[in-house]
């Protein structure tokens, strides 16, 4: 009885830790919280790179950017709790949203549905990148293209309807608008994953394994 209370004791610092032990998990959860607060305030920055477009209540931003950037490189629980912290830190009342908004009024604006599908988005692709981690570089750099083109739909599914609704117009008159952004979200997909697969490249055990 003592010899198995002593062998479920935690071994003291600097000792090695018993044969069939949980791993020593500190060092790692720090690590994850301060990559989970690093992506958030590159979301930010990213969000206030605000470019307008004519007739267009929603601008074009780095955000979309930033939050496949996020999943991509972190994975999906870390990827899509950076994206919470960010909009968490925004409702609150720091202006990181586009154009220097921030607070709970941003709910009302027509660029509410995008922000509040970027979770989502995040974790789709990072659960993509998790999955292909593995893999050689050309499945993976595939992977992440298709899994952010899903993630990319996501928004749209959510952000267009939303923006039709706080702006009055028809359905497809949101989708019209939307197209404009397209463009923009290839190249900004485009970039995040060609980022993504150089961090994987230059630190392999970053993703979590599945």
């Amino acid at each position: 009885m003592n010899a198995d209370r002593e062998q479920s004791l935690p071994a003291p610092d600097g000792a090695a830790a018993a044969p069939g032990a949980l791993p020593h998990t500190r060092a790692w959860s720090t690590t994850d919280l301060s990559l989970i607060a690093t992506f958030a305030a590159v979301i930010a920055v990213g969000s206030l790179v605000a470019v307008p477009v004519s007739g267009v209540p929603v601008p074009v931003t780095l955000q979309t950017f930033a939050v496949l950037l996020a999943g991509a490189v972190l994975g999906a629980r870390r990827g899509s709790l950076a994206v919470l912290l960010y909009l968490a830190v925004g409702l609150a009342g720091l202006p990181i949203f586009a154009q220097g908004f921030g607070g709970p009024a941003v709910i009302g604006r027509a660029s509410a549905g995008y922000l509040l599908a970027f979770p989502a988005a995040a974790w789709l692709i990072g659960a993509v990148a998790e999955r292909s981690a593995r893999r050689g570089w050309g499945v993976r750099t595939g992977s992440l293209v298709v899994g952010g083109v899903v993630a990319s739909l996501v928004v749209y599914a959510v952000g267009v309807p939303v923006m039709a609704a706080r702006t009055a117009m028809s359905l497809g008159e949101a989708v019209t608008f939307n197209n404009l952004f397209v463009p923009f979200d290839a190249v900004k997909l485009g970039l995040a994953v060609l980022v993504a697969t150089s961090v994987h490249r230059a630190f392999p055990d970053l993703l979590p394994r599945r």
